[in-house]
C-alpha cells in the first residue's frame, strides 16, 4: 500500500495518522507528478492510496447462506453501471455479486469510485461461464430469475421469497439465450407509464427493492 500526497496535503495527512497506524507513511510527490500517475481524467485532490487489489470469493462461499438475494449481471461492461448496481446491491441486502471472467469491467478506477465503496464491503465472485454457474447455484438451493422486458410476468408474481438470483443483462441486448435457458423464470418490471427502457443500474435497483420486500 502507498500514500501519495503533495506537499501541503501530506503535512495535514500525517497529523491525523492515528498512533497504530505510524507504519503508514505518505509520499510527498509534486502535483503535476502525481497527475502523471494516475489515469487520465481522475480527480484526485491532491492524494492518490495505491491499494491492493480486492480478493474475490468463491461461487460456493457467495451461496452458502442460501438465503437472500445474489445479482448476477450478463455483459454488463459500463464501469458506471456497474459501480452503481453495487452500491444498490449493497443497500438493500444483497448477498453479493457474480461477474464474468470476461466482458465485465474491473472492480477499481471509475466502478469503484460509482460504488461509493460498495466493492470493499460486497462479496463477488467471478466466474467462467455465468450458465454453469446458475447450475451450480440450483443445485445449493437457487432459484434464478431473469430480467426480460418482454416477459408475460411481473416481478412480484415470480419471486416467492426464497433464495434468489437476480440475472440481467446489457442495455439493449438484454441476457443471452443461454443464460436466459437457465433461468427458473423471466420477469418485468412493469412499466405503466408507457416509457419501456431503464437504465440497466436503475433496473437493478428497482428489482433489488422489490425483491428486498417481505414474502
Amino acid at each position: 500500500m502507498r500514500l501519495l500526497a503533495t506537499p501541503e496535503k501530506a503535512r495535514e495527512l500525517e497529523s491525523r495518522i492515528p498512533r497504530e497506524r505510524r507504519d503508514l507513511r505518505v509520499e510527498p510527490v509534486d502535483a503535476h507528478e502525481l497527475s502523471r500517475m494516475l489515469p487520465q481524467g481522475a480527480v484526485h485532490q491532491g492524494v492518490a492510496l495505491r491499494a491492493a487489489p480486492l480478493e474475490g470469493v468463491s461461487l460456493h462461499e457467495l451461496a452458502e447462506s442460501r438465503s437472500g438475494v445474489i445479482v448476477m449481471l450478463d455483459q454488463v461492461t459500463d464501469p458506471q453501471n456497474v459501480g452503481a448496481i453495487f452500491r444498490s446491491a449493497l443497500a438493500f441486502g444483497a448477498k453479493g455479486m457474480i461477474l464474468q471472467d470476461r466482458h465485465a469491467p474491473v472492480l477499481s478506477g471509475a466502478l469503484a469510485k460509482a460504488a461509493t465503496g460498495a466493492t470493499e464491503r460486497l462479496p463477488c465472485a467471478r466466474v467462467t461461464n455465468l450458465s454453469r454457474a446458475l447450475e451450480t447455484l440450483a443445485d445449493l438451493g437457487w432459484r434464478a430469475v431473469g430480467l426480460d422486458g418482454s416477459a408475460e410476468l411481473t416481478l412480484a408474481e415470480a419471486l416467492d421469497g426464497g433464495p434468489t438470483v437476480l440475472v440481467m443483462g446489457s442495455e439493449g441486448e438484454g441476457i443471452r439465450r443461454l443464460v436466459a435457458e437457465h433461468c427458473d423464470v423471466l420477469a418485468k418490471i412493469p412499466m405503466p407509464g408507457g416509457f419501456e427502457s431503464l437504465n440497466v443500474s436503475n433496473a437493478a435497483a428497482v428489482a433489488l427493492y422489490e425483491a428486498s420486500r417481505p414474502r
